[in-house]
């Protein structure tokens, strides 16, 4: 009797934590590029954070040695969840505020419902529809909002693409997450090895695109990296991956309603983010028909 409530509890605890964590980390992403070429902070931060993952494997006691199938798994992970996603991110934060980039990427429920549809059978409902339409609008609300305060206008579209292009490359990662294949292998062990091929392949991608290895010694530099790889990475993915096997990977996205609402609250103080009638109207859009769509998920699940 008491597993279900103790279960359910740990999902909610879960999701209450990742929402406050993730909705930091975007500004501390915004100060990461300002010092270092983007490319190379995304190597540095998951060298780090798959050092840990390891670690708290082995404390585990989660197996660490993966089939030629399951290593193929996690290599997939690992370029599409842990390189190709936040290299994009990153990037995208050039020109774009932190809460705003936050707020496009709490889009991720739809491709995830699309390709879980599309992979698993899963089932979407008229109203995930008609809340997804006017979650876009309030986006798109948003975008209009930006593009005629930007200073150049074709560095909010840039930007918005590159969001987009991670919204998808994450969406295919989470989907890798809820196949059987996925299922077999602990949580945390699939994470690490995960990031370990994402650091490959994202060191391969700094050293074609950037050149040499960069890094800056300041300790304010060394204390994002640690944030991100510690708290935003090797606490809050496993926690993630865990909602994901717990819900689904449309479900999961829940959390990407509260984290815009965190890091927008911290652009608007840090940044000095500056909030018109058609920016509000379009965040309290978004939101609201985030809300009906999730809640539309839900019932189908």
């Amino acid at each position: 009797m008491t597993a279900a409530p103790a279960s359910q509890a740990r999902s909610l605890g879960a999701f209450i934590l990742l929402a406050l964590i993730w909705g930091s980390t975007w500004l501390v992403i915004k100060d990461q590029i300002s010092a270092v070429p983007a490319a190379w902070s995304v190597v540095w931060r998951f060298i780090l954070a798959a050092a840990a993952m390891m670690l708290i494997a082995g404390f585990r006691g989660d197996r660490l040695r993966l089939s030629r199938r399951e290593q193929g798994l996690a290599m997939a992970v690992g370029l599409f969840q842990f390189s190709i996603n936040f290299q994009l991110v990153y990037r995208s934060e050039h020109y774009l505020t932190s809460g705003l980039v936050a707020v496009i990427f709490a889009l991720m429920i739809v491709p995830n419902a699309v390709l879980a549809r599309l992979a698993l059978k899963s089932p979407i409902s008229g109203r995930f529809i008609a809340g997804s339409a006017v979650a876009l609008s309030g986006i798109a609300m948003l975008m209009v909002h930006e593009y005629r305060a930007a200073p150049q206008a074709d560095g909010v579209l840039t930007g918005t693409l590159l969001v987009c292009g991670a919204l998808l490359s994450v969406s295919v990662g989470n989907l890798l997450q809820a196949t059987a294949t996925a299922r077999q292998v602990p949580v945390v062990s699939l994470m690490a090895w995960g990031m370990v091929w994402g650091v490959a392949a994202s060191a391969i991608y700094a050293v074609i695109t950037v050149g040499a290895p960069a890094i800056d010694l300041h300790p304010r530099y060394i204390a994002g990296i640690a944030y991100l790889a510690l708290i935003g990475s090797a606490v809050t993915f496993p926690l993630y991956s865990q909602l994901i096997r717990d819900w689904g990977p449309g479900k999961a996205a829940y959390n990407g309603v509260a984290v815009p609402v965190v890091a927008m609250a911290l652009s608007t103080v840090f940044e000095g983010y500056h909030w018109s009638a058609l920016a509000i109207g379009g965040a309290l859009l978004a939101m609201t028909g985030l809300l009906v769509a999730l809640s539309g998920r839900r019932q189908t699940g």
